[in-house]
């Protein structure tokens, strides 16, 4: 199984530095250009299902939210939607640190690679339930979202043995609707 990624991994990984070299390489993202009294008008909102965790921290539960998304091609949704993870919920308890940020994410064939920056795993709270409420938030509500079967992570690029500590993070994860108590 590790041998089939490979190849995936590795062209996605070449076009996604094709694509940073292009762009100039900064963080900085680009303003919108226009009417600032036209701000909005280039987005669409959409409900998405995220996961967080009880206060149990027993299961995940989900919650609807109305996000904005310039488009929706997964990639962008994807992203949109790890980011609403990572601001949390009202309600539930957070399960991806606030410093995470999404670098990239890539959708082929049903299976995403997100790249984060190295703050999801510097900034993790750490223990076995923590780690796999983050994981599977992410993955289920991937899953949910955007219809992926897999997903790969990655720090800055690079896959890691174990992000967290307690799971392997060299193969991709696939959905755990266990792990959700409706």
């Amino acid at each position: 199984m590790k041998r089939r990624w490979l190849p995936v991994i590795g062209l996605m990984l070449a076009a996604l530095m094709v694509f940073a070299a292009g762009c100039g390489g900064g963080d900085k993202q680009a303003e919108p250009q226009g009417d600032p009294d036209d701000k909005g008008q280039d987005t669409q909102q959409i409900e998405v299902t995220l996961y967080f965790s009880d206060d149990q921290a027993m299961y995940l539960v989900p919650e609807q939210r109305i996000i904005e998304v310039e488009s929706d091609d997964p990639e962008v949704v994807g992203k949109a939607v790890i980011e609403a993870l990572i601001e949390g919920s009202d309600t539930l308890l957070k399960t991806v640190p606030e410093e995470s940020q999404v670098l990239s994410i890539e959708v082929v064939e049903n299976a995403a690679l997100v790249d984060f920056n190295r703050a999801l795993k510097d900034n993790h709270w750490g223990g076995s339930t923590g780690e796999t409420f983050t994981v599977y938030s992410i993955v289920n509500s991937l899953a949910k979202n955007i219809g992926v079967n897999e997903v790969q992570f990655t720090i800055e690029g690079e896959i890691e043995e174990s992000i967290f500590g307690h799971m392997p993070t060299t193969e991709p994860f696939t959905p755990n609707f266990d792990l959700i108590k409706e």
